[in-house]
């Protein structure tokens, strides 16, 4: 799930995928855009925010179709 669009993206990734590479991927699929500022946003699995963005997906322990959430890293102003 990418909450800037709200758009759930589904990707085939391989368990040594990192968690870099998995957000790159979801916000230009969810974006359609190529240079997304990807330093803005961050990665959050099982509730909590991963912060070691090196870290793979097998070494946090995700398994096939597990949700990750792309959000931004700043709260949005309520207009």
């Amino acid at each position: 799930m990418v909450t800037d669009v709200w758009d759930q993206v589904f990707l085939t990734v391989a368990p040594t995928t990192t968690i870099a590479e998995l957000k790159r991927h979801a916000l230009s699929e969810a974006s359609k855009r190529r240079s997304v500022p990807v330093a803005d946003y961050v990665v959050k699995f099982k509730g909590g925010q991963v912060l070691d963005e090196s870290t793979t997906l097998a070494a946090l322990g995700a398994v096939a179709n597990s949700p990750f959430i792309v959000l931004p890293a700043r709260r949005q102003p309520v207009r």
